[in-house]
């Protein structure tokens, strides 16, 4: 995920130095990095930011990586999937230590997002490590106590794929007006109904919004994901333009 921060009349972006100063392990391969940043404007939930790492050689290494919560002060969160034979996600999930600097940019994105003063209905569709900027919106929502109903469908290849599986968990029983529905892929658990299967057009009817209610639609995962569950939903009826897609490839 990415996009031009600079243009004809358009002030680039700074490039801040932010430091680690906790981790969460979320999978045996994702964990989620809690960055402080001196100077960090504040950002709105679905954006994301550029991490770029500089060897001792000079080499620059730079990836798009989406914040996962709002900002608490100059406290961001990232949640980082570790991409095999990635340049970067390997760095951050496996030798990234507290303390260590590293350098960011941002917040980049102002289409793929949600505000609190917004009240349609939200429908969340994640893939995978998609579900990131989809949590920001659900922690925003919280936090700013909204009473906007939110439906989230999150595909996932299994169990221990789940990202944010407590607090899914514990957002779908106590965050009223939240629904959390899942489509797993490769193995269900113990006692779910149904088969392993990629989302479908049966997920999306059953689990989203009526097109008639107007919602907002928030998909995020790779990019053949996106294209079959937007083909999905503009096919079930939602304007497009209330489609909202941010998708990513296999960069790590």
């Amino acid at each position: 995920m990415g996009a031009s921060t600079t243009g004809a009349g358009v002030t680039p972006l700074p490039w801040r130095v932010a430091r680690l100063v906790d981790r969460r392990v979320e999978t045996p391969t994702a964990h989620t990095l809690v960055l402080d940043v001196p100077g960090w404007p504040g950002h709105l939930a679905g954006q994301h930011l550029d991490v770029r790492l500089t060897a001792e050689d000079g080499y620059q290494a730079t990836r798009s990586y989406s914040l996962a919560a709002p900002a608490y002060g100059n406290r961001i969160e990232l949640t980082v999937q570790r991409v095999p034979d990635g340049e970067v996600s390997p760095y951050l999930v496996d030798t990234y230590a507290p303390g260590d600097p590293v350098e960011v940019r941002g917040p980049v994105g102002g289409w793929f997002v949600w505000r609190p003063e917004q009240t349609p209905p939200v429908l969340l569709v994640g893939g995978g490590s998609g579900l990131v900027p989809l949590m920001a919106m659900l922690r925003a929502r919280r936090a700013a106590d909204s009473r906007a109903p939110f439906r989230l469908l999150y595909s996932v290849r299994t169990p221990a794929d789940v990202l944010f599986a407590a607090e899914l968990r514990r957002r779908a029983r106590d965050d009223r007006g939240l629904d959390v529905a899942y489509a797993y892929t490769r193995q269900a658990p113990e006692g779910w109904q149904g088969e392993p299967h990629r989302i479908s057009r049966t997920d999306v009817n059953t689990h989203g919004w009526p097109p008639d209610l107007g919602p907002l639609c928030y998909v995020c995962g790779p990019t053949g994901f996106v294209e079959t569950v937007a083909d999905l939903l503009v096919g079930q009826g939602h304007e497009g333009h209330r489609v909202r897609t941010e998708r990513f490839g296999p960069t790590g």
